[in-house]
């Protein structure tokens, strides 16, 4: 899913002391009445102020206002992203969605997260000490590599594929999955290496929170920049990278060239 959607560039090793944001971005915890939902991305930026505080009725143009303040990111990826996002909000003809509706299974949440229990296990709007753990456990180094990360990810969804007695995949969840390492990578690490700080990563999912030092980039994030590195990803997720896959689930890295050469979300 978009879960792990969203989120400027960190040098690759390095986390300063905190920035100073405006004080209506200034980070506040979620409040008894807020809404959150599975993905951390989101979470954040409600965390922040740039989406309502509260989580509730996102429309398109707050979800787009929101990326490029905080990101950066052109209007045409908030569009891709608002058309996914509010079909998760059951209402026929609804114009806006809120961060609990994310949390339907298995139209932008799925299985295999980097952070969330699978929906068979229970909640999924809060990260899982557990789950992140065994991510982690593929991130050795200060610097987590682009090959690192396809290998965390690919590793996640086979060990759900062998626990989950209802794990489902498909080829739009293996899109999802994929664009979301894309956009840690992008969001938060060396855009042209593909690496990103294990330090700030970690504190950007533990906190849903932007990590000390973070800036929003001058350069805009493009749909062409978010194929690209999903791309990237796709070619790094070898068998070697995932084995053993000897649980008939071989094939399911592969399946995002064909949407990469489409060059469609």
């Amino acid at each position: 899913m978009m879960k792990a959607f969203l989120l400027s560039a960190l040098a690759a090793a390095v986390v300063t002391p905190s920035q100073a944001f405006p004080s209506e971005n200034e980070w506040k915890p979620p409040g008894p009445d807020d809404v959150r939902g599975p993905c951390p991305g989101l979470n954040t930026l409600a965390n922040h102020g740039f989406l309502p505080r509260d989580g509730r009725d996102i429309d398109a143009d707050t979800l787009s206002g929101a990326l490029m303040e905080a990101l950066n990111a052109e209007p045409e990826l908030a569009g891709i992203f608002f058309a996914q996002a509010i079909t998760t909000n059951p209402k026929p003809n609804a114009t806006t969605f809120s961060l609990s509706d994310v949390t339907r299974h298995n139209i932008l949440e799925h299985d295999g997260s980097l952070s969330r229990q699978d929906a068979h296990y229970g909640r999924i709007d809060i990260l899982n000490p557990t789950v992140f753990a065994e991510t982690l456990s593929y991130f050795p180094d200060p610097v987590i590599e682009l090959k690192q990360a396809a290998h965390a990810r690919r590793a996640r969804i086979v060990a759900s594929n062998r626990t989950n007695p209802e794990f489902a995949w498909s080829d739009a969840t293996e899109r999802n999955s994929v664009l979301e390492t894309a956009i840690y990578l992008i969001a938060f690490g060396d855009r042209e290496a593909g690496s990103v700080s294990k330090k700030a990563l970690v504190y950007f999912f533990e906190h849903e929170r932007f990590p000390p030092g973070w800036e929003t980039t001058n350069k805009a994030i493009t749909l062409d920049e978010l194929l690209q590195m999903a791309g990237r990803i796709v070619n790094a997720t070898t068998t070697e990278s995932a084995s053993p896959l000897d649980d008939g689930f071989a094939t399911a890295g592969n399946v995002a060239h064909g949407w990469l050469g489409g060059n469609e979300l």
